[in-house]
């Protein structure tokens, strides 16, 4: 019998909405993830080890180990910690980088992960990536996907309001990364996974097309089920093509150019892909993005996150050198100094101040 459908890598739990830590031992009983209830789980000396006072009680079986950092070797030296005991899966309980060392200590000794989020700056809480600092910078690592995704919204709300701003322009970005994904399809004829690119997508609109902010539970959920499923979009395509394109390029060239200046890494990007819809003469698109981006408190603007227009130029003209090989409207276009100069000021003036 032939295939007619393919299998999507996902997590088998996904648990968003106020209170849902309260029954974090339910999830992590399941027997598909732990029913012997033996968990390493990994916290940070912030937020997580908080909240280790507060749901340790109802984990008795549990170890709990505490990530210094989001490197290389805290990863390296969490994973061989988690070898020496013997347990059914690892639980991530923090922000991003302790997800991200979790995720790659977990792959690294053959166990499911869950990932307990309690931020929503950027798309990787549920993403096949695990981002960490090494001595070359920063570097991305393949892991599996999370086994489930614990998302309490009465905990995101306590987080600075700056993460969930973050989110709110990662995701946004998605719009831009896939209309670079069309453009190399185009022009290039890579190859385009349509389920990957409607998932993130739609993942994007749901967030640039909501009316409420960043204080109402209705948007934080839709913000939250967005970035899962840009996570698992990233799975299904293999890649980080579905979220990344001209908009993760200016970033990038953000961080290494003026690595002790750079902004959240959602500032970044929402700014980038503001501009690279202008570049592409989508220019209506590029204006109400810039609005929504505005009216949560985003910067479209690089003077909004402390850098001059020519370090901005500059960094245009310098990120397709961050990811060699992957074609967006950067690339496309060739956009010399003084041309880069010319487009941002039609930019600043179309978006006005």
């Amino acid at each position: 019998m032939p295939v007619l459908t393919r299998l999507i890598p996902s997590p088998v739990v996904v648990d968003i909405r106020p209170g849902a830590l309260d029954d974090l031992a339910c999830v992590l009983a399941d027997e598909r993830i732990s029913q012997s209830g033996r968990l390493a789980i990994a916290v940070s000396g912030g937020s997580g080890a908080r909240l280790r006072e507060r749901i340790a009680p109802s984990l008795p079986g549990a170890t709990w180990y505490e990530v210094g950092g989001g490197t290389i070797d805290d990863a390296v030296r969490l994973a061989s910690d988690i070898k020496a005991g013997h347990y059914d899966a690892v639980v991530g309980l923090g922000g991003g980088k302790i997800i991200d060392c979790a995720k790659f200590a977990s792959a690294r000794v053959g166990l499911p992960l869950v990932a307990v989020a309690t931020n929503l700056a950027h798309d990787g809480l549920c993403s096949p990536v695990a981002t960490l600092d090494n001595d070359a910078g920063r570097g991305s690592y393949g892991v599996p996907n999370p086994i489930a995704v614990v998302i309490d919204l009465n905990v995101i709300r306590e987080a600075p309001v700056r993460y969930v701003r973050s989110g709110i322009g990662d995701v946004i970005s998605n719009i831009s990364a896939v209309a670079d994904w069309e453009l190399a399809h185009r022009v290039n004829g890579e190859k385009i996974d349509g389920l990957a690119a409607a998932m993130a997508r739609q993942a994007g609109e749901a967030v640039l097309r909501h009316p409420g902010g960043v204080g109402d539970d209705g948007f934080l959920q839709v913000l939250a089920e967005a970035l899962v499923l840009t996570g698992i979009a990233m799975s299904v395509s293999g890649d980080s093509r579905p979220s990344s394109g001209a908009c993760h390029e200016i970033n990038h060239a953000f961080d290494l150019l003026y690595p002790k200046r750079a902004a959240a890494h959602g500032e970044q990007c929402g700014l980038g892909a503001a501009f690279a819809m202008y570049l592409r003469g989508a220019h209506e698109e590029s204006a109400y993005m810039a609005e929504v981006l505005r009216r949560h408190g985003l910067p479209v603007l690089p003077e909004e996150i402390g850098f001059s227009a020519d370090e901005f130029v500059r960094a245009v003209e310098f990120a397709p050198e961050t990811r060699p090989g992957r074609f967006t409207i950067l690339e496309h276009l060739d956009l010399k100094t003084e041309q880069i100069k010319d487009v941002y000021a039609d930019y600043v003036k179309a978006i006005g101040s």
